[in-house]
């Protein structure tokens, strides 16, 4: 067998030393660890604050906003009626729920259309959490804009200021104040990303010269308003683009201009009195199989309308099955008019019984024509 070398003896006995004083060294700490842990306790306090200094001038004004508008956003729940499976019960259950603005101290209420689409009633509650039973004034789907009534004090109903919305400019900054996914009183800002942007309505009308915006807008928001930096009102926020239902920095609102413009006759006559000219247009395919210029073709003139009293008349069929020249307007009061959305989009600007100027095409030749609107039956 092999005889360990006084020098590995030596090694071994060394190696034993250290071993033991490492033992010896872990019993010391393991009897003054308590004695850490208490002196740790008797010296936790809280840490000292440090001073943050005042408030950003943007801080100061993003408060300021939301403290003066506020009071004036309601949330919006939607109802349905529904029976009850077992019971047979007949119930008003929620179907949703959006946003909405005091419009003035006699209870009225502005919003999306689409917020209130289809629903039995509706319920709002302002940011006080008082609850009113809701009702319905007037809409106009093809702007998608609403009116709801409430019966509450005049102190509980700030109505918003109202802005404009025709000197917009890119880079202005916004804010937007609503209930998104419910959350009742969210406050975001923003800047007008875009101007004269379109969306189509529910009614697949197109709604033009709408704002676009980066503030973040979410499902929940619709109805709510869009502010300027001196808490002005300048839009109501309607819809945002995105591919999953959430914001992706692209929202969009109703002019204020549109706004402060049909809320007025919602309020007065219960509905958008449309004014009329009493005409029909033909299909694009009539534009382009008669190689005629851009306007609206007409094929209808209503008998004893504002149109006909002008001496405006329609494309018809000769008895030789020749296709007789009719009038093609192309424009309303210089205003160039494309397609039917476009003079609808003009003429609706007016009020039953103003005079308008169209710029009518006949068989190569062109005219203006003074036409006194008449008023929509729809």
């Amino acid at each position: 067998m092999t005889v360990p070398s006084n020098e590995g003896r030596q090694r071994r006995r060394g190696l034993w030393a250290a071993a033991a004083l490492a033992v010896v060294a872990a019993s010391v700490g393991l009897v003054n660890l308590p004695q850490a842990v208490a002196k740790a306790k008797a010296d936790a306090a809280p840490r000292a604050v440090a001073p943050r200094g005042p408030l950003s001038g943007d801080e100061q004004n993003n408060i300021a906003i939301f403290k003066s508008a506020s009071p004036s956003v309601v949330n919006i729940t939607a109802l349905t009626v529904e029976r009850d499976f077992f019971s047979m019960n007949v119930q008003q259950v929620p179907r949703g729920t959006g946003t909405g603005f005091v419009w003035d101290e006699r209870g009225h209420i502005v919003t999306n259309f689409h917020v209130i689409q289809g629903a039995s009633a509706a319920r709002v509650t302002l940011a006080d959490q008082t609850s009113y039973r809701a009702e319905l004034v007037g809409a106009f789907p093809d702007r998608d804009l609403a009116v709801l009534r409430i019966d509450a004090a005049k102190a509980r109903l700030p109505a918003l200021p109202i802005g404009t919305s025709k000197d917009l400019q890119v880079g202005q900054r916004v804010f937007a104040i609503g209930n998104p996914f419910g959350l009742d009183q969210t406050l975001t800002t923003g800047i007008v990303s875009a101007l004269g942007r379109e969306i189509e309505s529910a009614t697949r009308r197109t709604i033009r010269g709408v704002i676009q915006t980066d503030a973040a807008i979410n499902p929940g928001n619709s109805g709510g308003p869009l502010l300027d930096s001196a808490g002005r009102l300048i839009g109501v926020t309607t819809a945002i683009y995105s591919p999953s239902g959430a914001s992706s920095g692209i929202g969009f609102a109703i002019p204020v201009d549109e706004v402060n413009r049909i809320v007025p006759r919602l309020i007065r006559d219960g509905r958008m009195v449309r004014p009329a000219l009493g005409i029909s247009s033909g299909p694009a395919s009539l534009a382009r199989s008669l190689d005629l210029p851009t306007g609206v073709a007409l094929v209808g003139v209503t008998p004893g309308g504002p149109a006909q009293r002008a001496g405006i008349e329609a494309f018809r069929r000769g008895r030789d099955g020749r296709v007789v020249q009719g009038d093609v307007i192309t424009a309303v009061n210089d205003e160039t008019v494309a397609d039917l959305d476009d003079l609808l989009n003009v003429i609706e600007r007016f009020r039953p019984g103003d005079k308008v100027t169209l710029t009518l095409w006949r068989g190569g030749q062109t005219r203006k024509q003074t036409v006194t609107l008449g008023e929509s039956s729809e």
